[in-house]
């Protein structure tokens, strides 16, 4: 008889080809057994009757800020967030930790905290500036899955926005190097001016702020990044697509033949820019809010398969940063990892039909397959055996307390989800169950 050290016994699993009653059964942290009966014994044995498992998720865009602003987001808090809403994989960007991630020293410090403090698997996005591009190569050899580039200002004078040459031949390297470029696609000469003009006149509120980075400050970089793309032949992917047009641009680009993915995140698929007032700074982001009609538009895209991802750009900051009346001067950046699993299941799949499976490729595979990371984002034999069991009919209003964050804040603290994770498991481990984190940090280095 087959001895295993984990058997998930009777639950409802969601591959990326299907969603059927089967039995998974675990050996050394990867699945080996998949099928509606298993006859091993093994170590432990969990019964998953009337759960769904789903595969554990991956937040390709996440800013935990460690070394150097681990009083923002620590690696521990960060990760038991991700945790406890059902990811078990994540890629850290190069800003806000400090030193920015822009050369090999400064990703060999991340590096060496992470092997301390995740407690799930991990990669790195490397910088790219105006100051690092006789760097990239050397973030290439230590196994970044890619090259993260602003066309507007960063948020941080250490980070500084790439020009278009600076984009243009960092793509070329990056070309050659065979990773992709991420865009923060906004343009920094309508944002800077609109910001200026805005402050001059006294104009300081969050509507002020939402009018200061129009729509079309995004489709124009969007369009401007692809044009790029297209000349070097680099893999581009946009970040936080927040448009329709956006990601119309995509899909127009890709029947060009330009090897061209987009991700949207949590907040634009749950809120618009008329909640940003009731919100105030915590609902602060860039891109910003939109409209009603942009979010609605934005959802079909999801819908039919324009969007490649859905991650979080989990971005926060200390109380202090988030408090001045002049709304521009806040901290830009929203708190979500955890919840990421949760609107998706809510609003995509109870609310608007879209499939389990389809829910589990946008939050697992998708980014997965995209960067490079190997054996993750499904359930499927020789895979590693991250899952999130979930009561997918359980509903809940999201808590402050519920939160795993420094600082236990979120736009989606008082929403009402349906779907809850009830056990997140990495490599064949439980991490997170009934509410607590139940693991010490056992994450690993996820090399493209």
């Amino acid at each position: 008889m087959s001895k295993y050290d984990l058997i998930i016994r009777n639950g409802i699993v969601v591959t990326d080809e299907s969603v059927e009653k089967l039995d998974i059964a675990v050996l050394d942290g990867v699945v080996v057994e998949l099928k509606p009966e298993i006859t091993g014994i093994a170590i432990e044995e969990i019964d998953a009757d009337g759960k769904y498992i789903l595969p554990g998720g991956y937040d390709c865009h996440v800013h935990f800020n460690e070394p150097g602003r681990t009083n923002w987001e620590s690696l521990l808090t960060g990760t038991s967030s991700l945790a406890a809403g059902g990811m078990t994989s994540f890629t850290d960007m190069p800003l806000n930790s400090t030193p920015v991630t822009t050369n090999g020293e400064n990703f060999d410090l991340k590096l060496e905290a992470a092997k301390r403090n995740s407690l799930v698997d991990y990669s790195f996005w490397g910088g790219l500036t105006p100051n690092n591009l006789e760097n990239l190569e050397e973030l290439a050899e230590r196994g970044v899955v890619g090259f993260k580039a602003f066309t507007c200002f960063s948020g941080l004078e250490e980070f500084e926005g790439a020009d278009d040459w600076t984009l243009y031949k960092g793509m070329e390297i990056a070309a050659k190097l065979g990773l992709p470029v991420s865009v923060h696609a906004e343009n920094r000469d309508i944002t800077n001016k609109l910001t200026d003009k805005f402050i001059k006149e006294g104009k300081t509120t969050p509507r002020d702020f939402l009018n200061s980075r129009p729509e079309i400050s995004e489709i124009e970089a969007v369009q401007r990044v692809i044009l790029f793309a297209e000349e070097t032949k680099c893999k581009l992917h946009i970040a936080h697509i927040s448009t329709a047009r956006g990601v119309q641009l995509v899909v127009e680009a890709r029947k060009k033949g330009i090897d061209v993915t987009c991700e949207t995140v949590s907040q634009y698929l749950t809120f618009t820019e008329d909640d940003l007032e009731g919100l105030g700074a915590i609902g602060k982001c860039c891109p910003p809010l939109r409209a009603k009609d942009t979010k609605e538009k934005l959802w079909e895209h999801v819908i039919v398969g324009n969007v490649d991802i859905v991650c979080s750009d989990h971005s926060p900051a200390p109380f202090e940063l988030k408090k001045d009346s002049n709304f521009f001067k806040v901290w830009g950046g929203i708190s979500g990892c955890q919840s990421t699993m949760n609107v998706m299941l809510t609003e995509g799949y109870h609310n608007r039909g879209l499939s389990l499976i389809d829910v589990s490729k946008l939050i697992s595979l998708n980014p997965a397959e995209r960067f490079g990371i190997k054996n993750k984002g499904t359930i499927k034999i020789g895979y590693d055996a991250d899952m999130a069991l979930v009561d997918l009919n359980e509903s809940f209003v999201l808590k402050n307390k519920d939160l795993f964050y420094m600082y236990k804040v979120s736009p989606l603290v008082g929403l009402n989800f349906k779907g809850k994770i009830a056990r997140t498991i990495l490599r064949g481990k439980t991490i997170f169950q009934d509410g607590k984190i139940v693991s010490e940090p056992i994450g690993k280095f996820l090399r493209p």
